[in-house]
């Protein structure tokens, strides 16, 4: 620490004379002259809570009554509901599922199908070109003789 740092004065808040205001002295007076007028009614409240307790008990005893929140019967009926629900969506589920299955068996036929009308394309476009080198041969064989007579 430097030497100006130990050697500050503390300044003791008891040394100032009270006289003086500041506002933050009188901010502090306002709420203290105001938290007794709020505390008075919260005081006053117990009490007037406190009096028909006391009337209840100069009366007589009487029981609490409870009310449940939904009969047993409702509780059930609620079950059955949510059961029967259960059973429709899993029918449900079960009906797209064989629609599914159906789909994905139309697909692979039609799929096969196309492989195999694909595969007859080939085979085809195979047999044209074999007849087509035949006919290129052929014509190639022709015309030999007629260039070989222009060489010589």
């Amino acid at each position: 620490m430097s030497e100006p740092a130990r050697n500050t004065i503390l300044h003791d808040t008891g040394l100032r004379p009270s006289s003086t205001s500041g506002p933050l002295r009188d901010w502090l007076a306002a709420m203290r002259a105001t938290a007794p007028e709020s505390r008075q009614p919260e005081a006053e409240a117990p009490q007037a809570t406190a009096a028909p307790a006391a009337d209840a008990k100069t009366v007589g005893w009487a029981p609490r009554l409870v009310v449940p929140d939904e009969t047993p019967q409702a509780q059930d009926d609620e079950v059955a509901e949510l059961i029967a629900e259960n059973m429709m969506l899993k029918a449900k589920l079960r009906l797209e599922a064989d629609r599914r299955d159906e789909l994905q068996l139309l697909l692979a036929q039609e799929v096969r199908e196309l492989r195999s009308h694909i595969g007859e394309e080939i085979a085809k476009m195979e047999d044209l070109r074999g007849e087509r080198d035949l006919w290129k041969a052929r014509c190639e064989a022709l015309m030999q003789p007629l260039f070989s007579g222009q060489a010589r």
